[in-house]
């Protein structure tokens, strides 16, 4: 594998490290299956671009991008709390919804980036190699969101948080408003895979109305990855786990693209991706069963 496409994965996987962050929250924390993820990665690309090319400072443009997506995750919360409708049929109708919207902001399937400015063309100017320029950056950004999230999470508002998904009815039986969570939880989960989005886009250089298809299931394919070969006994592990899954789900990805031995194309990424997926989710159950058998 070339330089090159080792660095484009843990780009890629840096990327998805903030999905894995907002997925996190929603299926761990708060206990709450959130498809809205499929939607607001490409609301934040749909955002970010359309102001960029609006002539919009990049960083303003990426945080009204995690704002936006702040707001989808909020709606779909809102229609859970709110509206009692099913928390998986909420996040879906808001994930129908978005794909209009989005086609609405960008006012066509596709908006492209070539030669306007993003967050990474102050940095393309110093003397560092086009390949090391995205994965730096984003090092910052993940990192700088890794620490607020530990220290958001010991705060007593996220303990709250968790109280709330492991047990609603205590948590309000102890004075917590857990629907007011349950909103602020699940509209921060997305306001950070709006992030990811806005970063995608500029990293890519384009931003399009599919590109959010089967995010969920690389979030969720970080988190069990992760899971599964770290510690998770504190939040600060567990969200660092979060994140190596991410990163080793799109360097097995990348192996498996540039091993000539194994023959496979990049038609086969869904097949991979599914493959990855079972095994991460497997491999918890036989360390379980290889540890019980061996105490037997």
């Amino acid at each position: 594998m070339s330089a090159i496409a080792f660095f484009g994965a843990i780009e890629s996987g840096l990327l998805f490290g903030l999905v894995a962050f907002g997925v996190f929250i929603a299926f761990r924390v708060l206990d709450f299956p959130d498809l809205t993820v499929d939607g607001s990665f490409p609301l934040g690309a749909a955002v970010a671009a359309t102001l960029i090319v609006s002539g919009w400072n990049p960083w303003v443009a990426t945080a009204m991008a995690m704002v936006a997506g702040c707001m989808a995750g909020a709606l779909t919360a809102w229609l859970n709390v709110r509206l009692q409708i099913m928390n998986l049929l909420a996040s879906i109708l808001t994930m129908i919804a978005l794909y209009s919207i989005n086609l609405r902001i960008m006012g066509k399937p596709n908006v492209a980036l070539l030669g306007d400015e993003t967050v990474l063309t102050p940095w393309e100017e110093l003397d560092i190699a086009f390949y090391l320029i995205s994965p730096i950056l984003l090092t910052f950004v993940v990192l700088a969101v890794y620490f607020l999230l530990v220290r958001f999470m010991t705060s007593e508002t996220g303990l709250a948080m968790r109280a709330t998904g492991v047990n609603a009815k205590m948590a309000r039986a102890n004075g917590v408003h857990t629907g007011r969570l349950t909103i602020m939880g699940v509209a921060l989960a997305n306001g950070l895979v709006g992030l990811s989005g806005a970063l995608f886009a500029q990293t890519q250089g384009t931003a399009d109305v599919t590109m959010g298809v089967g995010t969920i299931v690389v979030g969720l394919a970080a988190v069990i990855g992760g899971e599964a070969i770290m510690s998770t006994r504190t939040i600060a592990r567990w969200l660092f786990a979060c994140l190596i899954g991410a990163i080793l789900y799109r360097l097995a990805i990348a192996v498996a693209l540039n091993t000539d031995a194994l023959g496979l194309q990049a038609q086969d990424l869904n097949l991979i991706t599914a493959v990855l997926v079972t095994l991460a989710i497997v491999m918890p159950r036989m360390k379980k069963l290889k540890r019980s058998g061996g105490a037997a």
